[in-house]
């Protein structure tokens, strides 16, 4: 159970985590997890998080800073009337969930959680059973047409009308071509007036540690790709790039003090016209 969150609930004998589960391999969202200070997380995941720790102290505060951008922007969509959301790579449960978020301006605002980690599965299974606005699926962003068409989602989700799709840390685990056909599947099928809310790890604020921070995800079945402005700024293509445009997290929309902030990951969001 992570802490302090709502996310969590009882788990019964038929929602355990599925076959899949391998907890003697790194996942990313449970390594994030950690950061986070959750509990859902193995000696493996633990081992390679405290690896980037030792690397970068700073990597925590980076976690924080990138869950509280996915905050801010969520309630943004929320506020400019945005209904739907459908979180891609939403990891494990933390506080401030999408769902979290939109409700405090709309109880009925309906929201998909996706993720390949079967742990996040298990724990969405315990909370959602009795919600009707709020599910979560397993699934890969390499696998988006399938993941859009799929019955579950469209319950919940009407593509012909405005979505919110975040893919909020999660690029920078596919390859080049990977990522370019996920966010071009996001703006094929999303309805005029959606929105993508993206964050992305950069080796550009620190040259000098990335690559042995990047060392974290070796044992994993994820490597992470590091990515520039530039580059991350091309997955906006045909997307109105809202300001300040792609930006290091804290510094996109700060809601406070950016002093002594990190400068691991970049952030945008942009709207589809």
């Amino acid at each position: 159970m992570t802490t302090g969150n709502a996310w969590i609930g009882e788990r019964s004998d038929d929602r355990r985590p599925s076959a899949d589960l391998r907890p003697d391999i790194p996942h990313p969202a449970r390594i994030y997890d950690y950061w986070l200070g959750g509990k859902d997380n193995f000696p493996p995941d633990r081992a390679a998080a405290e690896h980037a720790i030792s690397a970068s102290p700073d990597i925590p505060a980076a976690a924080r800073e990138n869950r509280a951008f996915l905050q801010r922007a969520v309630r943004l969509c929320a506020r400019a009337g945005i209904r739907q959301f459908i979180d891609i790579g939403s990891g494990l449960p933390a506080r401030g969930n999408v769902h979290e978020v939109v409700h405090e301006t709309d109880p009925d605002a309906r929201v998909v959680y996706i993720d390949n980690d079967p742990i996040v599965l298990a724990h969405g299974r315990a909370l959602l059973a009795n919600n009707r606005t709020t599910t979560v699926l397993t699934g890969d962003l390499r696998d988006l047409d399938e993941l859009l068409d799929r019955p579950e989602l469209r319950r919940l989700i009407d593509l012909s009308q405005p979505v919110a799709v975040l893919l909020v840390a999660v690029l920078h685990f596919v390859s080049d071509e990977e990522a370019r056909a996920a966010v071009k599947a996001v703006h094929s099928r999303l309805a005029p007036g959606s929105y993508l809310l993206l964050s992305h790890s950069t080796f550009e604020g620190n040259p000098q540690r990335a690559a042995e921070v990047a060392k974290t995800w070796d044992k994993t079945d994820s490597r992470i790709k590091l990515r520039g402005r530039a580059a991350v700024a091309e997955y906006f293509e045909g997307w109105e790039l809202l300001e300040p445009g792609v930006e290091f997290v804290p510094l996109w929309r700060p809601d406070g003090s950016t002093e002594n902030t990190t400068r691991w990951m970049y952030a945008g969001v942009g709207r589809r016209a």
